[in-house]
């Protein structure tokens, strides 16, 4: 993830460090699954106006994209 990041301007880190480990705990290291769930969980640390994706952020967004019917 850390790759991905570092074509970006940003200096300072989007993700904390207990919102990668989630991610990648989640998404078993599928790459599109940590796609969705780090989108996702932008999002959501958005919403709240957050400057920095943490781990409630991505909890929210695990929920989101592993929702069932």
């Amino acid at each position: 993830m850390d790759r991905a990041l570092a074509t970006g301007e940003a200096s300072d880190p989007l993700f904390s460090d207990d919102a990668v480990d989630l991610i990648h705990l989640t998404s078993r290291g599928l790459p599109r699954s940590v796609n969705n769930i780090a989108l996702q969980s932008l999002i959501a640390a958005f919403a709240d106006e957050k400057s920095i994706v943490d781990e409630s952020s991505t909890c929210l967004a695990i929920t989101e994209t592993h929702a069932t019917d």
